[in-house]
């Protein structure tokens, strides 16, 4: 928003970053001065022409916020993900029989519940 000065400061910054490929997460406003992260809600102040986040008592700047808070963000992301957990129940599992490895997936109708297929 052009009249939210916080907002126009954060637009800068994530406009200017030098590895956009790391900005994986966006930030999403809410009202001013208050952002979604992924799934976390931050409060952003701008002082001396510096972008603060805070967290817990105290504020972080935006690169050690992004640095730590990323990550997180990505691994809930990935947990909530349909797809990925999808192909995680249907992936292929190894079994060691005898002194041969056995492949099994629900998919394939070799499910070790019992031939059939796979029906959800």
């Amino acid at each position: 928003m052009k009249d939210d000065a916080i907002d126009r400061k954060l637009a800068e910054y994530i406009n200017n970053y030098p590895e956009r490929a790391k900005l994986k997460i966006m930030f999403m406003r809410e009202s001013e001065g208050i952002y979604k992260f992924g799934n976390k809600r931050v409060f952003i102040r701008v002082e001396k022409d510096k972008i603060n986040i805070r967290v817990g008592g105290g504020y972080l700047s935006i690169d050690e916020f992004l640095d730590q808070y990323t990550p997180v963000e990505l691994e809930k992301l990935e947990r909530k993900d349909p797809l990925k957990k999808f192909s995680e129940k249907i992936a292929v599992q190894k079994t060691l029989v005898g002194k041969e490895l056995r492949e099994s997936s629900p998919v394939r109708g070799d499910s070790p519940l019992g031939r059939g297929g796979y029906s959800p």
